[in-house]
């Protein structure tokens, strides 16, 4: 199995998803954008694309960010939901899941920063592949936005601050607005990239700061996008 990543800033890094490929024995290629790496030209060789996060929104322009095509990686997203691939969005990966399905991303009600429960929807407990999460779980964020819904679109979860959290867009397509691939790494590293924006959102309800952050377990959360992860695949499988 090949999961191919889309990957913006080097401090939106893919963290616990790397941990779950290497003990699965599964392969990782990546476009690294940030490096001037290029779009994969078709769905060829990728079972499971992920589109990672960033500080872009899909309006974002190559004028205003050069290294970030929206429009490229839209089209990537659509030619393998096309081709039957398995593709998970992450933050801004989830926004441009929704607008390449034809649904126009939207602001959160809330900025989220940190580790806050989400709660799953009727769909959600009802969905096999997230049964392992009851009812609530503690997740990480870090955004602003969220992504569109498509007419066929359904709601896994939500938060108190973000309507949209988990999206199912078919059975084996999801936006994340959520981060549960967050680890103490990328933690550091996000907060290195956001210092300054950090110390403006004290007083912000969902926005943690440095030392919380810092002191938040992951680990329990990685284990849920894992098991995730395997039944994401099994659906693949099924589908091949």
């Amino acid at each position: 199995m090949n999961v191919h990543f889309i990957v913006h800033e080097a401090f939106e890094a893919p963290g616990a998803f790397e941990t779950w490929i290497e003990s699965r024995g599964y392969h990782s290629s990546y476009s690294r954008v940030y490096e001037g790496q290029p779009l994969p030209p078709s769905a060829d060789g990728i079972d499971l694309l992920v589109v990672l996060g960033g500080p872009q929104d899909p309006s974002t322009t190559i004028a205003e960010c050069p290294h970030f095509d929206s429009a490229g990686e839209q089209a990537v997203i659509r030619k393998c939901v096309e081709a039957r691939k398995a593709v998970i969005g992450v933050c801004l990966g989830s926004q441009l899941i929704g607008e390449a399905l034809g649904a126009t991303f939207e602001h959160s009600p809330e900025k989220e920063i940190g580790k806050f429960p989400i709660s799953l929807t009727a769909d959600g407990r009802r969905n096999r592949k997230f049964e392992h999460f009851g009812d609530r779980v503690d997740v990480g964020h870090w955004h602003n936005d969220m992504p569109g819904l498509t007419d066929d679109a359904r709601i896994i979860a939500f938060s108190e601050g973000c309507p949209r959290q988990i999206v199912e867009y078919s059975d084996i397509v999801y936006g994340f607005q959520c981060h549960m691939e967050l680890t103490l790494e990328v933690v550091n590293l996000l907060i290195a990239a956001s210092e300054r924006e950090l110390a403006t959102l004290k007083d912000h309800r969902f926005v943690q700061q440095p030392d919380i952050l810092r002191a938040n377990d992951y680990d329990s959360m990685n284990e849920k996008l894992f098991v995730f992860l395997d039944r994401l695949m099994e659906s693949y499988r099924s589908q091949q």
